[in-house]
């Protein structure tokens, strides 16, 4: 299968975290890592966002249903979320883009 994109989306929070400082480190291909908090007291589907160490924030509510599911069930794994999109003009919301896709199977 050659299609394997599975979302795309902008990072929601992503001024409310450690977006600001790893800014300058972040590219087009840039490798992010998807980590569920289904004890989120907002939504039981939240996922976090990480580049490193750092939060940058969550999937949106709109999109994170599906891709939590399987991170709460173990396929953590399963994807691979790299940035896609940045436009340093935009509004903080909405500068980082963001494409998830289903991993190859090796």
């Amino acid at each position: 299968m050659s299609d394997r994109h599975f979302s795309g989306f902008h990072i929601a929070g992503f001024t409310y975290y450690d977006g600001v400082d790893v800014f300058c480190d972040l590219r087009i291909g840039t490798e992010l890592q998807l980590k569920a908090e289904p004890d989120n007291r907002f939504d039981p589907y939240a996922v976090r966002i990480y580049h490193g160490e750092n939060k940058l924030g969550y999937i949106p509510r709109d999109k994170n249903r599906e891709i939590s599911k399987f991170l709460q069930l173990g396929y953590t794994h399963l994807f691979e979320a790299k940035v896609n999109q940045i436009n340093k003009a935009a509004h903080p919301e909405k500068q980082i883009g963001v494409a998830v896709r289903i991993r190859e199977k090796k």
